[in-house]
């Protein structure tokens, strides 16, 4: 039997719909997580005025934190929130072109695990400090990432509209099934 290599799965969707909440109960299940990239960007002195005045900029932050954190993974399994994908919808909802460095990270760097989205939820939306898009922003921001995590190569697997502890045992319950699949 060969070694296999680490699978990196990642939970992706626009703002608001659950994505923290599912990393946090997978990591107090035992689960290896890393938090979003862009997230601890905005939340560092100046992050939040990046974002606004140069997204070109906050962009390039967000490839440079997302390759640390693809580095940072190392050997084991883990759950991401968000990837190189997302960057690439942020982009295109900016109109903004995607740099070359970006295009190479998305084709070859490969999340190996399931792709779980968590589809917009009106009924848990609410902006914060960070979280500035209003709800059609927050639908047309989950458009453009899925878009690009699909132009990628990526098939979604759509998380239920429904409780955390719920959304849990479906996210460990699929990994479960990928693990038993790949060992046949």
């Amino acid at each position: 039997m060969g070694v296999r290599a680490p699978m990196r799965s990642v939970i992706t969707g626009g703002p608001g719909a659950g994505k923290s909440s599912l990393l946090s109960a997978l990591g107090a299940a035992g689960v290896a997580t890393f938090p979003e990239v862009a997230r601890t960007i905005l939340q560092a002195p100046g992050g939040m005025a990046l974002r606004a005045e140069c997204p070109a900029k906050f962009a390039e932050a967000m490839i440079g934190a997302q390759r640390d954190s693809w580095d940072a993974t190392g050997a084991g399994a883990v759950i991401c929130d968000r990837g190189f994908p997302d960057i690439v919808g942020f982009l295109h909802l900016e109109g903004l072109p995607i740099p070359d460095e970006l295009d190479r990270c998305c084709r070859k760097l490969r999340y190996d695990g399931p792709i779980f989205r968590a589809p917009p939820w009106r009924d848990i939306y609410v902006p914060d400090a960070q979280r500035i898009q209003n709800w059609q922003e927050a639908i047309a921001s989950d458009a453009a990432i899925c878009a690009a995590w699909r132009s990628f190569g990526y098939e979604l697997i759509d998380l239920p509209r429904v409780p955390v502890p719920v959304r849990l045992a479906f996210v460990l319950n699929s990994l479960e099934m990928t693990d038993e699949s790949d060992r046949l």
